[in-house]
């Protein structure tokens, strides 16, 4: 069941709603999210892509903060959608299950398993 939504606003605030906000055509909402308390994938979702799309860095902490993503958490969200994720040195590497090595594969790296998921993410959605 859809709880609200979240939806970035073109100065990088992510903004949560009861009603889903209009998308205008050169308006300032960027992307919307439905969010879906029992399914905890919406919530790494909107995360990631958020992150990837230039949302206030501060903004997308609290909400994981709010909903307890960790690095371990990320682990099982990745391998639900056949994303690989694991530690490489002191960062954290995401690829897709067609990774063959860090040279010829799309990667996303980053501090945090999220960090590293939402690098992943950006040549698709921006």
């Amino acid at each position: 069941m859809i709880k609200g939504y979240y939806y970035l606003h073109t100065n990088g605030d992510l903004i949560f709603k009861t009603t889903q906000p209009e998308v205008e055509s050169g308006g300032f909402v960027r992307r919307v999210w439905s969010i879906n308390t029992e399914y905890r994938a919406t919530a790494w979702l909107l995360c990631i892509e958020a992150l990837a799309l230039g949302a206030n860095k501060s903004r997308v902490d609290e909400l994981v903060d709010k909903w307890g993503l960790t690095d371990q958490d990320a682990e099982i969200f990745a391998e639900r959608f056949f994303i690989i994720l694991r530690k490489d040195g002191n960062a954290w590497m995401a690829a897709f299950s067609d990774f063959k090595n860090k040279q010829d594969s799309q990667c996303g790296f980053g501090t945090t398993a999220l960090e590293a998921l939402a690098e992943l993410a950006k040549p698709g959605l921006e």
